[in-house]
């Protein structure tokens, strides 16, 4: 098959300036070289290729919308074209650089001390320090707010106890960004790797989100001192914030994963011939096509709109909400639909359609399931918050 060359119908990559055009080509050409020959074996293996981390830090990939401590400033219009080209290749492959600069290095940067951003941005942006994000518990998913990990004050140092589920990179992470009750409520932390007490163990079978590393947190009477604690992280209203950086990363990357599955699926449609003819000639082939194409162009008008919001300040939940609620749903539609168009072939990882179509069935439900976008987004147009009944 010819190599990918993006999914533009409607032009919105005309409006692009020559840098993130710039971006965008830097960013394709490390998936097509580096990440593309790995995928299928680390999928099959249930890992991450981490040796990429150090390439994605040099080329700008991790924190690309933080400024400072020598991380690349971009727009969020540049973040989300990077996070769009990155799970064309694979969710996990996002969902790496989503973890390490939206829910690692913006709390960092946003709640941190200057002496926490000093050791940590750096390292963090350069690809040579993991991070990982610890909200979720086994048993509070959706209601954060009901978290039973708790942070014991003695003297000037913390004690944490409790477990974390479901954490992208919690196995390799060098620092992991730790939520936990507290005397005052809830207050974010920063709990190094190898320090006693705290541990992690891998997943095992997943069936999504295999080229990822997901795994469990175990806090058992970590020790650590009062500078660990982000001093500005307040509240529950500080871990969702940073989702809600993630979540625009998963509305653009969402696309990407949409948009390998259409263009895969339109080439193997115009090779494949059935009847004497490609199957691309044949009018119900060409319907689905039409309703992937329409769709994917649907879901670029709300991301380019939702990025000239964020560059202009305007980042309201709701408006993300609907973003990633949205495209995720018309990313997995489309994965199906690709599926379908291949036949046997679809279900095989000789082809990307599969592979995409299992993440997404994660990407669906993490960072807020689609159910709760759908509240988020029905409180704000009504006025009426309906999370409880």
């Amino acid at each position: 098959m010819q190599k990918y060359n993006g999914v533009d119908f409607y032009s919105f990559e005309k409006t692009l300036t020559d840098e993130q055009r710039s971006i965008r080509d830097t960013v394709r050409g490390f998936v097509e070289n580096k990440f593309m020959p790995l995928v299928r074996d680390s999928y099959r293996d249930g890992t991450f290729p981490l040796e990429l981390s150090s390439e994605m830090g040099q080329i700008g990939l991790l924190g690309s919308s933080i400024s400072g401590y020598n991380c690349p400033g971009l727009s969020y219009t540049d973040y989300g074209i990077i996070c769009q080209e990155l799970e064309r290749g694979d969710s996990g492959l996002r969902s790496f650089a989503s973890v390490q600069g939206s829910l690692v290095m913006w709390p960092i940067a946003t709640f941190g001390s200057d002496e926490q951003k000093e050791k940590w941005l750096p390292a963090l942006a350069s690809g040579s320090a993991i991070g990982c994000f610890g909200l979720t518990e086994a048993d509070h998913g959706s209601d954060p707010g009901s978290m039973i990990t708790t942070a014991t004050p003695d003297g000037d140092n913390w004690i944490l106890n409790g477990n974390k589920m479901w954490i992208t990179n919690a196995t390799t992470a060098d620092v992991a960004v730790i939520w936990a009750r507290g005397p005052e409520g809830i207050s974010g932390f920063l709990v190094e790797k190898r320090t006693d007490g705290f541990s992690s163990a891998p997943i095992h079978g997943k069936m999504s989100l295999r080229a990822s590393d997901t795994g469990e947190l175990i806090l058992d009477n970590v020790k650590i001192p009062g500078s660990c604690q982000l001093p500005g992280a307040k509240g529950l209203k500080a871990p969702l914030a940073c989702l809600n950086q993630a979540r625009y990363g998963i509305a653009w990357g969402a696309i990407g994963a949409a948009a390998a599955c259409y263009d895969h699926a339109l080439k193997y449609a115009q090779e494949r011939e059935q009847f004497d003819k490609p199957i691309a000639g044949f009018q119900l082939v060409q319907a689905k096509l039409v309703e992937m194409i329409t769709e994917i162009t649907k879901a670029q008008g709300l991301v380019y709109r939702l990025a000239q919001l964020k560059d202009a300040g305007i980042d309201d939940v709701y408006l993300t909400s609907m973003a990633k609620r949205n495209n995720v749903a018309m990313a997995l539609d489309c994965a199906r639909v690709a599926r379908d168009i291949l036949g046997a072939a679809g279900i095989t990882d000789d082809h990307p359609i599969a592979r995409h179509m299992a993440n997404l069935e994660s990407v669906y439900t993490y960072e807020g399931t689609h159910d709760i976008h759908t509240l988020i987004i029905g409180a704000e147009i009504t006025g009426i918050p309906a999370y409880r009944g």
